[in-house]
């Protein structure tokens, strides 16, 4: 394994560098591709594909190993291929699809993943990087996981940290929903987590930039939340905060950072359990 495959982020010009190399798999996970293919690229749409599943009514749950295995060996990725995941890269929402991705294959135990910083709007911003008219495919593979749950917080890890009030809590949405203001449909009441901060995953990746906050700048907004130690982070099905996850773990390199991807739509599904800011039941 290279040190370039475990670096986390990667840019354009790194990647234009390495297409060819028969261990690299570029993973475009746009929802839909529009404008074309970074060359050689499979596609694996992030929202149809099977990347997130609902169960017992919440969305976004991290599926099975079992199908996730399925997945990726049938987009031709095996256990010693490099993976570097293609966003549509024009806002942190769409990065999101690239690092909830990775956060999955990290789960997965596999550690050769890397995330294109900026997406296809990054690869494109230069007119001397090609542009395929459609995706790529590669023959199937075997994927073998070797799952890890460090990454993630469930439900009862969540319980256990609002009632121990010393875990650090992120709130990944814009501001409006964690004051209660404003609610998405997935989630059954407003409010946020009792004791959450808010970081909005809007100031850990830069649109009109294209690219991520330095690892400088997500320290300093950790530490002005005062959620350095091992955080959670969430938002409503765990898509936002993959943003945060990716930012605060991978890039400033905070340590035990933990993903709740059932999030708000599996926190306020049950009206017992309590909302921070939103109105009396």
């Amino acid at each position: 394994m290279t040190t370039d495959s475990l670096r986390p982020l990667v840019d354009a010009a790194w990647l234009k560098g390495q297409l060819g190399r028969s261990d690299l798999v570029v993973m475009d996970v746009r929802t839909p591709p529009a404008g074309g293919f970074i060359p050689g690229s499979v596609h694996s749409d992030y929202a149809t594909a099977g990347w997130r599943a609902t169960v017992d009514g919440v969305p976004g749950l991290l599926p099975e190993a079992a199908d996730l295995e399925r997945l990726i060996g049938g987009l031709g990725i095996g256990n010693d291929d490099h993976v570097v995941l293609v966003a549509a890269g024009q806002n942190a929402s769409d990065m999101g699809n690239a690092t909830r991705v990775y956060w999955t294959f990290k789960s997965l135990g596999h550690d050769r993943v890397s995330v294109l910083d900026g997406g296809f709007a990054g690869w494109t911003a230069d007119p001397g990087n090609p542009v395929a008219d459609s995706a790529g495919s590669r023959p199937p593979k075997t994927f073998t996981a070797a799952p890890r749950s460090d990454l993630r917080a469930t439900l009862p890890e969540v319980e256990a940290a609002i009632a121990a009030g010393t875990v650090p809590l992120i709130d990944a949405r814009a501001a409006d929903q964690f004051a209660g203001q404003a609610k998405s449909p997935q989630a059954r009441a407003p409010g946020t987590l009792p004791g959450a901060v808010n970081i909005a995953n809007g100031a850990f990746y830069l649109g009109a930039d294209k690219r991520f906050a330095s690892a400088d700048t997500v320290k300093f907004l950790a530490e002005k939340a005062d959620a350095t130690d091992a955080p959670i982070t969430f938002c409503n099905t765990g898509h936002l905060a993959s943003v945060s996850w990716f930012a605060l773990s991978e890039l400033a390199g905070l340590s035990g950072v933990r993903l709740y991807d059932g999030s708000m739509s599996e926190w306020a599904a049950d009206p017992a359990r309590p909302l921070k800011n939103g109105p009396a039941e």
